[in-house]
């Protein structure tokens, strides 16, 4: 008994029992198991505090934990559902579920639109989707005109912003992509059903793919 008791007194703030998330999200308890070995191996690459901070979060999307990038900076703060600067263990698991190929579309959809609303205002707007597609260029290492980057937020609102307010809500957002699903492509990882210890690289992988079609 006082084993246990010592055991779980180690567990880092945040810890949830593995049976609890499986029965939240579409992972296996199993697969929640082995997302815990991944999850203490990020959380202690640079921190040894069982926690993830968002330089070990760079550092395994972007093998880089100096390198800014506001959509890294993004999926951190969506991860963080606590906004406590850190991602813990079930919120980890949690987020990452929303990737699952089982997961709802519906939730893939919602985390997207959250993405791209930089401000947290519900909307996004023009200077949003800008600086979104400026960061994707970024990492996909892809450099084009201003104009260019232009006529893809105009293209984009002239068709998504039905309501011609100069923003996108929600509403408009599951419209737009329900026309243009290539839009949430990213958001499933098919190999999140056959779980590794390889972090998700997604952000950059599915962009440059995109880019190579």
């Amino acid at each position: 008994m006082g084993c246990a008791t010592s055991k779980r007194s180690k567990r880092p703030p945040g810890y949830e029992e593995p049976t609890v998330l499986a029965a939240e999200t579409p992972f296996t308890v199993s697969e929640v198991e082995a997302l815990h070995e991944l999850y203490k191996k990020l959380s202690n690459s640079i921190i040894a505090d069982g926690l993830i901070h968002k330089e070990e979060f760079q550092l395994a999307l972007f093998k880089n934990r100096n390198r800014s990038n506001l959509f890294a900076d993004r999926i951190f703060d969506l991860f963080d559902v606590k906004r406590n600067g850190v991602i813990e263990f079930g919120e980890f698991v949690r987020s990452l579920g929303v990737f699952h190929p089982n997961a709802p579309v519906a939730d893939k959809i919602a985390f997207a639109f959250r993405l791209y609303d930089l401000r947290q205002t519900g909307f996004i707007e023009r200077e949003e989707l800008k600086e979104m597609v400026l960061a994707l260029l970024h990492e996909s290492d892809l450099v084009l005109s201003e104009d260019f980057v232009q006529t893809i937020v105009d293209k984009t609102f002239s068709e998504a912003d039905t309501k011609g307010d100069g923003k996108i809500d929600l509403e408009e957002w599951k419209e737009f992509v329900s026309k243009h699903p290539s839009l949430i492509k990213n958001m499933t990882l098919p190999y999140l059903k056959d779980i590794t210890l390889a972090f998700p690289s997604f952000v950059v992988r599915s962009e440059i793919e995109d880019s190579e079609v």
